[in-house]
């Protein structure tokens, strides 16, 4: 019998990496710092985080200056944790994100990191927010890849390549949890979710200049210095071909053509070709 997937509620009480404050903030400083280098300073916009749980990234996106930052989510305790510490200058919002609360077109910048494997119906949430971004808006995603060898959540190697049935039993096993709900994709699979948008991949640049994004989180085993020269130096051929296992993926999607407006970089970031 195959186990019907629901709505991941009051995500922040069994997932304590979502109250982990110093280490969304890190977050936060990459993600601003990607949304800068391609569509360039982010004040007076209006900028929602899709997803934002505690908020910690909201706030951050709000000191850059963003003019109306929105936070939305279907976790109520950590709505409620970050209203009484971040409301003055957020507006957050309990909203499911397959029915976003907002007329079509009316924001310019949305941040979706690391959600998309935790809810029902994907492609539905992307669809949405689709709808709602504005003609020249810029949608930031951190997206994790199936074909990373390390589970992101439970720290298990491989868990993310076995069938729903078969991870319940692994996760069990190490007594990491009752049931394996994330459904990851693969990195085609990726593309083919974001197909309505035009792509732009910043795994790399990110990889390479990590003080410039505050990327180093990124592969955390290993030491900066030594991913910086080997990804500014590697032939673009051979980054091609890791990126099918890369763990995680930065892309910046928008609805029409547009360009990063940024400075050139060591590794540039690439179009992603849709499927």
């Amino acid at each position: 019998m195959v186990k019907q997937r629901v709505a991941q509620l009051e995500y922040s009480e069994f997932q304590s990496a979502m109250l982990d404050e110093a280490k969304r903030r890190r977050k936060a400083a990459k993600i601003i710092a990607v949304l800068e280098h391609f569509h360039g300073p982010l004040g007076g916009l209006t900028v929602g985080d899709v997803g934002c749980s505690a908020g910690f990234i909201a706030d951050e996106l709000a000191g850059a200056g963003a003019g109306h930052t929105l936070g939305i989510d279907i976790d109520v305790p950590g709505l409620r944790k970050a209203a009484d510490r971040f409301g003055e200058r957020v507006a957050f919002v309990c909203g499911d994100g397959t029915a976003l609360p907002f007329p079509d077109g009316s924001i310019d910048v949305l941040v979706f990191n690391h959600i998309y494997e935790h809810v029902v119906d994907p492609d539905a949430v992307v669809a949405e927010m689709h709808r709602v971004l504005s003609d020249d808006g810029t949608l930031y995603l951190g997206l994790g890849n199936r074909l990373g060898i390390m589970e992101p959540h439970y720290k298990l190697p491989f868990l993310s390549y076995l069938p729903p049935g078969l991870a319940d039993r692994y996760v069990r096993a190490f007594g990491r949890a009752d049931h394996y709900y994330e459904r990851f994709r693969t990195r085609r699979g990726l593309r083919r979710m974001l197909r309505a948008f035009h792509v732009w991949d910043y795994t790399f640049p990110v990889l390479a200049t990590p003080t410039k994004f505050a990327g180093g989180e990124l592969f955390p085993g290993l030491p900066g210095k030594m991913v910086k020269a080997v990804l500014s130096r590697a032939p673009r051929g051979v980054l091609k071909l890791l990126l099918p296992v890369v763990p995680t993926y930065l892309w910046v999607a928008t609805k029409t053509p547009r360009r990063p407006v940024g400075a050139t970089l060591p590794q540039p970031p690439e179009l992603v070709r849709p499927l």
